[in-house]
């Protein structure tokens, strides 16, 4: 079974002087996401990954939509040829409007920012908030770490085996789209909340 996936919201790092393949991954991502159709939410910025999904996405006549707080609303960190921008109060609402227009999640290799947004977004599913598939890109094994402490965190039993199950991961951005187009929700879900 696939899943129609027409947004797609990406979590990345803003950071400048990266290693090449990690440009190279995020507008490789966006190639994809515009050839397929499907429209980019993220953070609306133009340095870093950010500036190269969206790049990716806008070369090959995709759509962008970028969603920032007035916070960080500055010339120096925009992109200026969104698709469409929104300009929102503050970091939490931004969260909760990227969440609302995408259909599925992808984290890039990213900072605190990233972590958090990632987080954010496998907490929501946990507790049922949505049922949304959620990516990492391990770009560069960057990600080896964090898959360690969920592995971690569920050998110690502060998460249950299907919450491991939200974490899609690939290194490769053609094989993770195919993963997240047939996601399947883990069963069992619910007795986080129920406790049976």
């Amino acid at each position: 079974m696939t899943k129609t996936v027409k947004s797609i919201c990406v979590y990345c790092g803003s950071a400048d002087g990266l290693k090449k393949e990690y440009y190279d991954a995020a507008y490789y991502l966006g190639q994809l996401l515009a050839n397929q159709n499907i429209t980019l939410v993220y953070g609306a910025g133009k340095t870093g990954l950010m500036g190269a999904v969206a790049n990716g996405v806008l070369d090959n006549n995709g759509k962008v939509i970028g969603v920032v707080p007035v916070l960080l609303n500055e010339p120096q960190l925009i992109h200026e040829n969104l698709t469409e921008l929104v300009v929102l109060p503050d970091i939490h609402q931004r969260k909760a409007r990227m969440s609302e227009l995408a259909d599925a999640f992808i984290a890039l290799p990213g900072g605190f920012g990233t972590f958090d947004e990632l987080f954010e977004t496998l907490t929501w599913a946990q507790i049922g908030i949505h049922q949304k598939p959620i990516g990492l890109l391990n770009v560069n094994h960057y990600f080896e770490p964090l898959l360690s402490m969920v592995e971690h965190a569920l050998k110690e039993n502060f998460i249950y085996a299907e919450h491991k199950v939200l974490l899609i991961n690939d290194a490769e951005p053609l094989h993770l789209l195919e993963k997240i187009t047939r996601y399947q929700q883990p069963e069992g879900l619910k007795r986080w909340i129920s406790r049976e």
